[in-house]
């Protein structure tokens, strides 16, 4: 799959690499991840922080073109708005790889998770210890092509109990940014709008979590069902206390490595067909080809798992926790 990481003229593959932001706990990991795989193949790393602006993100995408990289990897900020970057990348003859979010573009090779399937995975856990009640559901960025997806895979898991009428989704929003404090506040209004009738929040990612979590905790709340997903140490924490029920674990360290070897891979001519493990992904009227890797959905039960993994520090885990073996 993957060839030696140099040209004819004897220069050495350059990757360039435009991160919407860097809010996340887990972008860092995913990117020393990407430099280990860049390093391990003899690869350079050159990297832009958009700072949520998808504006400043088509400046950054064309500035790492300028500075002559050979292959780009894009976190989208905005996926609708990311074409000109395409435009520019495709002019030069640089192969782009769309890095966790879809980019709805065959020019660009898509890289993620299977994220219906971790919304099936959050539903589950969520549903599984509330079967019944009033739910919230606390999607991502309207932006971001996964709120969707993410969506998708929660309502499999939950649509036959709101058909039989067992459930009922007492309020639903997006939110900007994926920022937490935008997540906390939604909560607020619903929980006001509900006089705090809810049983339950399937949430989209962690640090969203965090900021439902605080809402609960401020109106005596917290502990009700409440999902993730990234496998942020906080999260896993407060699985661990038992403030969240579940956090879908996708190791970025996989996703990073797996970006860095198909960059270098892509730069050297690889086509995109010939990526192992690449199959069709269809968004509307639009196929690309894509690596979806596997997630995890990581509860109180299977905790052992991120520890083993070195993902999380035990104590970092078991900060405040008494009575989990996992913790003993």
């Amino acid at each position: 799959m993957l060839t030696t990481p140099a040209f004819a003229d004897g220069h050495s593959v350059t990757v360039g690499v435009s991160w919407s932001d860097f809010q996340e706990e887990r972008w860092k990991t995913d990117e020393a991840a990407m430099l280990a795989a860049l390093e391990a193949e003899g690869a350079k790393y050159l990297s832009a922080d958009a700072q949520s602006s998808a504006t400043k993100q088509l400046a950054d995408v064309e500035s790492l073109i300028t500075q002559g990289v050979d292959a780009l990897i894009i976190l989208a900020q905005d996926g609708s708005a990311i074409g000109p970057a395409l435009d520019a990348a495709e002019a030069a003859g640089i192969p782009v790889i769309g890095y966790d979010r879809l980019i709805a573009d065959p020019r660009a090779f898509y890289l993620t998770f299977d994220n219906v399937e971790v919304g099936r995975m959050q539903a589950r856990e969520v549903f599984k210890a509330k079967p019944s009640g009033n739910y919230v559901m606390i999607k991502g960025s309207p932006t971001d092509p996964n709120s969707d997806f993410l969506r998708g895979g929660q309502q499999e898991i939950i649509a036959g109990a709101i058909k039989a009428g067992d459930i009922t989704i007492v309020g639903e929003t997006y939110t900007d940014g994926w920022q937490p404090a935008n997540a906390q506040r939604n909560m607020e209004q619903i929980l006001t709008q509900t006089n705090n009738e809810v049983d339950a929040v399937i949430v989209s990612n962690d640090g969203m979590a965090g900021g439902v979590v605080a809402a609960l905790a401020a109106q005596g709340m917290d502990g009700i069902p409440v999902s993730g997903q990234d496998g942020d140490h906080a999260a896993l924490n407060r699985v661990a206390l038992g403030t969240q029920t579940v956090s879908v674990w996708k190791d970025s360290r996989d996703l990073g490595i797996n970006a860095g070897r198909i960059a270098v891979a892509l730069a050297n001519g690889t086509s995109m067909d010939e990526i192992e493990g690449q199959r069709p992904f269809k968004s509307g009227d639009v196929t690309v080809n894509s690596l979806l890797l596997a997630p995890q959905p990581i509860t109180q039960e299977n905790l052992n798992i991120v520890v083993d993994a070195k993902w999380i520090p035990k104590d970092v885990l078991c900060q405040g926790v008494s009575g989990l073996a996992v913790c003993e």
